[in-house]
């Protein structure tokens, strides 16, 4: 059995959750609670390049309100 996440020709989205956290999701799986769709369904590679591009800072939402303190 291969990895869902890690399949080079599957269909993807992005996703992300209320910390603006970006995750990769096989697009037949549910999406799971907490995340919304942010771009897709799409390869692989185009998902990864789109979190790439709109989501330069990994720092969770709450502690850039926070001043990152």
């Amino acid at each position: 059995m291969t990895n869902p996440f890690d399949t080079p020709d599957g269909r993807y989205l992005v996703l992300a959750n209320h910390e603006d956290q970006h995750s990769i999701w096989p697009s037949y799986l549910d999406l799971p609670g907490g995340w919304e769709h942010r771009f897709g369904p799409a390869a692989r590679h185009e998902c990864l390049d789109y979190v790439e591009r709109n989501w330069p800072d990994i720092t969770p939402r709450s502690r850039i309100r926070k001043g990152g303190s």
